[in-house]
């Protein structure tokens, strides 16, 4: 488990899909980015209830894609300082390592904001909102890690 995106790059394989996850204290959203690490799509969104619940549905899909790498959204603080959802976040990754695959923690500052954001401009209604501004945060926290992945020279 890492934040540095260089030390994960150098543990992955080369290509293969990776899971990216925005870890909330009722849900978990869950996005997936192709092979090629080009663009990363918004999946679904886990209920959280017991650990071992949300662990079981994290394998089947890890197993069902092909899954070569994590990426957990890491909620700091605007200033960059840790909060209790940053621990929170930190713990979940940390309970994901038995699944053996390559961990990295990605600064999800503004991403609920931004997905917020647009979805408004979209017109989607606050009731839609609700059910796809999870797995549409974990599209926006993956993005940004593969597009940090592909910047490393």
């Amino acid at each position: 488990m890492t934040e540095d995106r260089a030390v994960f790059r150098d543990v992955l394989p080369d290509g293969g899909r990776l899971l990216g996850l925005d870890v909330g204290t009722k849900t978990v959203g869950l996005a997936l980015c192709d092979a090629q690490w080009m663009f990363a799509t918004a999946a679904e969104t886990i209920e959280r209830r017991k650990f071992s619940k949300d662990l079981e549905r994290i394998n089947a899909v890890i197993a069902a894609q092909y899954v070569t790498g994590l990426v957990v959204g890491l909620p700091l603080n605007l200033d960059g300082s840790q909060s209790k959802q940053t621990q929170a976040a930190k713990s979940f990754a940390q309970n994901l390592r038995p699944i053996g695959l390559p961990i990295l923690l990605w600064d999800e500052r503004w991403s609920t904001q931004a997905v917020t954001r647009d979805l408004i401009a979209a017109d989607v209604s606050r009731k839609r909102r609700s059910e796809v501004v999870d797995k549409m945060a974990a599209a926006y926290i993956l993005q940004g890690a593969i597009d940090g992945l592909a910047a490393i020279e």
